[in-house]
């Protein structure tokens, strides 16, 4: 591909060029936000991910939703254009191919200005250049969340190419991504066959231990089945004691103060083990914090899957603190690395996900982590498990590694290819 012929001055300084018939519009001269409401529940509920997009909602979970619970969603038509507000500053944005209704907390727009293609711009704002906008417009409000709110999407310019090359450039972007994404889905599904043997050693080993000779006796709980007969079977309350993350918050961050860990750490960044914190709080927002000291057992206290609710990490390291929706348990006589494996097991996860509450973000609360039961080894055995888990889940971790390697390449080929055509860099 090539360059266009000539260029112009957009007249916006993180714009810069333009192609020289290229138009520049502020976006509520080009959308306008739909405000239908779901009032006698017809329409189904819709999930929006940034890996799947917009599908049913029944598709993305086993939980049932009562029209009645939904019956103030947004309507959302095909052709339409859904923005997540909160998650705006990550490009969430993507034009609908389905029809049903959405969280009340997200934004639908419908494209007004007549010669546009809705696909051009749902392209155009996961670009890196627009998600730097979204990030710099959104507002933080309560707990921290940052949303990019319509009269704030309203006053950012968008591109405006002839409406002849806004269709070449999206048929151009669907044939090419959709050939990534295949490559993508492949290489993710690799790494989900990995992860179903990471659960199925670790549920092994935190159930039935590591003698395949050992005598065995009923657990008295469905998903835990038989365990040693030496084992002994506990609720998680009886553990240790529970607490709620303090009010940390992204908005909370400084360059001096204490560490923090908040809840999109243990979301992103961690497997079993947190450390190498790189976020700072100031002394007055300590003061309304909760500390956590090394070995704590820390959690996720909401999500939008299954495997967000609830993830288990251990705290290792000096002084810090946590927020953001953190559940902290502060053990007895256990080995904490042993609990968080038993945590972080398929039937563990299961009950977490069907006590916990809510629609789009789903919450668990330490009041049913509480009823959790666990199966309990002598420690000196724990410790034995917990040795294997850690060398078993590093070789798979390893091949995780080279596998998400590939795929961080690939979205980086698509970004690059994506930024430069929708943005009038190369012509197609």
């Amino acid at each position: 591909m090539e360059r266009y012929s000539e260029y112009k001055d957009s007249g916006v300084e993180w714009l810069g060029e333009i192609p020289r018939h290229w138009e520049v519009i502020k976006n509520k001269y080009l959308f306008s936000e739909s405000d239908e409401r779901n009032v006698f529940g017809e329409y189904k509920l819709l999930s929006f991910s940034k890996s799947k997009g917009i599908i049913p909602y029944d598709q993305n979970t086993d939980k049932e939703s009562s029209a009645e619970d939904i019956r103030n969603y947004k309507v959302l038509h095909k052709g339409q254009l859904l923005e997540n507000r909160l998650q705006a500053w990550n490009g969430m944005f993507q034009d609908s191919s389905v029809e049903g209704c959405v969280s009340p907390d997200y934004s639908v727009f419908n494209l007004i200005y007549s010669n546009a293609n809705i696909k051009y711009y749902s392209y155009l704002f996961k670009t890196d250049l627009y998600i730097a906008q979204w990030a710099n417009a959104s507002k933080g409000i309560g707990s921290g969340f940052n949303r990019l709110y319509t009269p704030q999407f309203g006053n950012i310019v968008s591109l405006v190419p002839p409406i002849e090359e806004q269709n070449a450039i999206v048929s151009y972007l669907d044939k090419v991504t959709s050939k990534i994404d295949a490559a993508i889905a492949q290489q993710q599904k690799m790494i989900e066959l990995l992860n179903e043997r990471k659960q199925i050693i670790i549920n092994n080993a935190v159930t039935k231990g590591l003698d395949p000779t050992a005598k065995m006796k009923p657990s008295g709980v469905d998903w835990i089945g038989n365990i040693p007969e030496h084992w002994e079977v506990r609720r998680l309350g009886s553990l240790g004691s529970f607490s709620k993350g303090g009010n940390i918050s992204r908005d909370s961050l400084t360059e001096y103060g204490k560490e923090a860990i908040l809840y999109g750490d243990i979301y992103t960044k961690y497997n079993i083990i947190a450390k190498n914190i790189q976020h700072f709080v100031s002394e007055k927002t300590v003061k309304e914090s909760v500390r956590i000291y090394n070995d704590d057992i820390i959690m996720t206290g909401s999500g939008e899957t299954k495997e967000d609710i609830g993830k288990t990490v251990v705290y290792k390291g000096d002084e810090a603190y946590i927020g953001g929706d953190v559940i902290l348990l502060r053990q007895n006589n256990n080995n904490s690395t042993f609990l968080a494996h038993s945590l972080n097991s398929q039937g563990a996860k299961d009950y977490r996900y069907k006590e916990s509450k809510g629609e789009i973000i789903v919450h668990i609360y330490p009041s049913s982590l509480k009823r959790l039961y666990l199966a309990l080894p002598p420690v000196s055995e724990q410790l034995t498990i917990v040795d294997f888990l850690n060398k078993q889940m590093s070789y798979i971790n390893i091949e995780i590694k080279a596998i998400e390697q590939k795929i961080t390449f690939f979205h980086e080929r698509k970004q690059i290819i994506t930024n430069d055509v929708v943005t009038g860099k190369l012509k197609i």
